[in-house]
């Protein structure tokens, strides 16, 4: 015998929430980031973010000292009408996501596109800046 609540299996509920199906509402309290690859190689740093829904225009990708950062804003908005109800689902809200890259990259040839949900940052590495030692003069 299953625990039932207004004749409904808890487990389902419980299911229902995380269910990639739910409104982008609930979703957006639940999750209210975005999934992210990150992959490395000799020559850079690649990463790749889901963000469906998202317009390209309401990206913004910054590089601060050694700390790449990712941000957007997100608004949807969803109506479904049938005879018997009306029913008008409205979410929005900032997306933020940064990743410290180390200093020995190239900042100034960083690229990035979007296309169809998906964000490609490509940030090249660059060689590291030979330490200049110092001699220091015991007195």
């Amino acid at each position: 015998m299953s625990l039932t609540i207004f004749k409904r299996d808890p487990m389902k509920l419980f299911e229902n929430v995380f269910n990639d199906n739910v409104s982008p509402f609930v979703s957006s309290i639940v999750a209210p980031s975005f999934k992210v690859d990150i992959a490395e190689d000799d020559t850079a740093i690649f990463i790749e973010a889901d963000m469906p829904g998202i317009k390209k225009e309401d990206i913004k990708v910054s590089m601060d000292d050694d700390v790449l950062t990712i941000c957007a804003e997100r608004n949807h908005s969803e109506e479904e009408k049938t005879k018997e109800y009306h029913r008008t689902e409205r979410s929005w809200g900032s997306l933020s996501r940064s990743f410290t890259v180390g200093e020995n990259v190239d900042a100034d040839n960083i690229q990035a596109s979007y296309d169809n949900g998906e964000l490609k940052i490509k940030v090249p590495k660059k060689a590291p800046e030979p330490k200049t030692g110092k001699e220091i003069i015991v007195k």
